[in-house]
């Protein structure tokens, strides 16, 4: 039998940190953001809010910036798709 993840969007002030860090670029900001939201709701909750709230909304330029930044800086050139 399949399990249901049962869990509530945050506030909007919960998330709106996170669109500014990665606006500015601001990777060591995104972690510290991270952290404490996860201290505060708990790992699934911020599954559900980063894949369906915070990835799908970022424009191309953002998202591929979140994306080097998790590879540890370390992707020089990726192929625009």
């Amino acid at each position: 039998m399949t399990q249901m993840l049962s869990v509530e969007a945050k506030p909007i002030k919960a998330i709106a940190p996170f669109f500014v860090a990665i606006g500015e670029r601001n990777w060591d900001k995104f972690c510290k953001l991270e952290k404490e939201f996860v201290a505060q709701y708990g790992i699934e909750a911020w599954q559900y809010e980063f894949n369906f709230r915070i990835k799908p909304a970022l424009d191309k330029d953002s998202d591929r910036w979140l994306l080097i930044q998790w590879c540890g800086g370390e992707v020089v050139e990726m192929e625009a798709v």
